[in-house]
């Protein structure tokens, strides 16, 4: 009977390598070995996985294909593997995704620290503002914020995110300070890639759809926009407690500010027992919450 695995790792091995000699460095056998490996595995897929010359091994569009695969398959039975060991240590492929400014800012740290304490352990992190779908492209784990709506993930929070609306002194003194959520019409709002508002009147949520000449959809953009005295924001504490620690900027309509946002570590369902994700979410529990408030 044909060993179904058989030349799966020495092909995934060439594709990295881009080279026979490199993928049976790697793998500790002889080039002889990888090539009919990845030989009698292209006889039984009836289909050539690499263009092959005498400088370079390149995939072909089958093996392309088939390398998203088998990349996914062999980090599968190490993760099956690393479950049921003595030592559950995290090891293998770890794909994670964030938004971008949370990601630079707090969470690809916590994930470098992680790394370095796990030297079996290979991470790459996609940080976008584009909502992944975590299962077709592949992910082991999301950070997301705000409320969650698909059933068939396992969520767990992890921390919270404060939402601030602040202007700078020179604007509030020029244009005066809005006392209610209708006074926002008269002022020119910065605008994010967020196109409501959060706030919370007599314990209610309320939505408000802000309007200004200026859209920008990029945090730091529109937080530099508004220390320059240009209109009102809203962002998340992380981007404004500096600038409201030092005077650059002030709080407006505090007393209507919304509920915290929760943050979530998010992740498909056949993932929760995974020693390297559940690692990474108590140390982005332990380790998250007080470098958002650090500022």
């Amino acid at each position: 009977m044909t060993d179904r695995w058989s030349g799966i790792d020495e092909f995934v091995a060439v594709a990295n390598a881009s080279s026979f000699s490199g993928a049976a460095a790697k793998l500790g056998c002889s080039v002889t070995h990888c090539s009919r490996a990845v030989a009698r595995l292209e006889k039984r897929l009836d289909a050539p996985l690499f263009h092959r010359t005498t400088r370079r091994v390149t995939l072909t569009d089958t093996g392309r294909t088939f390398l998203n695969h088998c990349e996914r398959l062999i980090a599968d039975r190490e993760e099956a593997i690393t479950s049921v060991s003595a030592t559950g240590e995290p090891q293998g492929q770890l794909r994670i995704t964030c938004s971008t400014a949370l990601g630079e800012l707090f969470v690809a740290p916590i994930v470098s620290r992680y790394a370095a304490a796990y030297p079996k352990l290979s991470i790459t992190m996609e940080l976008t503002n584009r909502l992944v779908d975590l299962v077709a492209d592949g992910f082991d784990l999301a950070i997301r914020t705000g409320e969650m709506a698909d059933s068939q993930m396992i969520r767990t929070r992890i921390a919270s995110r404060s939402l601030c609306t602040c202007a700078a002194p020179g604007y509030l003194d020029a244009v005066g300070r809005p006392r209610t959520v209708e006074d926002l019409d008269a002022h020119q709002c910065l605008l994010g890639s967020a196109t409501t508002w959060h706030f919370c009147e007599e314990g209610r949520d309320r939505l408000h759809r802000p309007t200004g000449r200026l859209q920008i959809n990029s945090g730091r953009a529109i937080l530099d926009a508004a220390v320059q005295g240009m209109g009102i924001c809203q962002l998340p504490e992380f981007y404004v407690l500096p600038h409201l620690r030092s005077g650059a900027l002030q709080l407006v309509l505090a007393d209507i500010r919304p509920r915290d946002e929760a943050i979530w570590a998010v992740y498909p369902q056949r993932r929760h027992l995974s020693p390297k994700v559940t690692a990474l979410v108590a140390l982005l529990r332990r380790e998250l919450p007080p470098a958002l408030n650090a500022g």
